[in-house]
């Protein structure tokens, strides 16, 4: 796991959502898989007004409380406002400071689990503090191979001032 500080502008992202927590997702309620589903399915990539289509994100936001609370996941793409059509779900995602960590490369759904769980055991001896104002995996989907991978997670954290 490589992480370095970063600031981040505000935006808006939309796409498809969904409500769950990491208790959920570790049994056979689990819902992000089925998210993934939807959003493939969607044909979100092709929709005019995006910023950028080759960059997709997946948007942890709404936070109940912390890593043990329910938050909502959505999987989407950045665009100058919120689109409220059926079935989309746009958020915004405050300017903040994070720390972007990043993966070892391999199999996307090993090394993004992989990553989170570093990321948890990180923050459990940290200085720093995180906001669970929005955090984000970001994948360019230009040149994406989900055998191949190496991912990007920007946690949102507290400035030191």
């Amino acid at each position: 796991m490589h992480e370095t500080m970063t600031h981040m502008p505000a935006m808006t992202l939309t796409g498809v959502a969904v409500r769950t927590s990491n208790l959920r997702e570790s049994g056979p309620e689990a819902q992000i898989p089925s998210l993934w589903e939807r959003y493939f399915a969607s044909g979100l990539q092709q929709k005019p007004g995006l910023k950028n289509p080759s960059v997709l994100y997946a948007l942890y936001t709404d936070y109940e409380s912390d890593v043990n609370g329910e938050y909502t996941l959505l999987l989407g793409h950045e665009t100058e406002r919120a689109v409220s059509e059926r079935g989309e779900n746009s958020a915004a995602v405050p300017e903040a400071a994070y720390i972007k960590f990043t993966s070892k490369r391999g199999p996307v759904q090993r090394v993004v689990i992989e990553l989170w769980q570093e990321i948890w055991a990180f923050f459990q001896n940290a200085e720093l503090e995180r906001t669970y104002s929005g955090d984000f995996e970001r994948y360019e989907v230009r040149d994406f191979h989900s055998a191949d991978a190496v991912v990007d997670i920007f946690v949102a954290v507290k400035e030191s001032r």
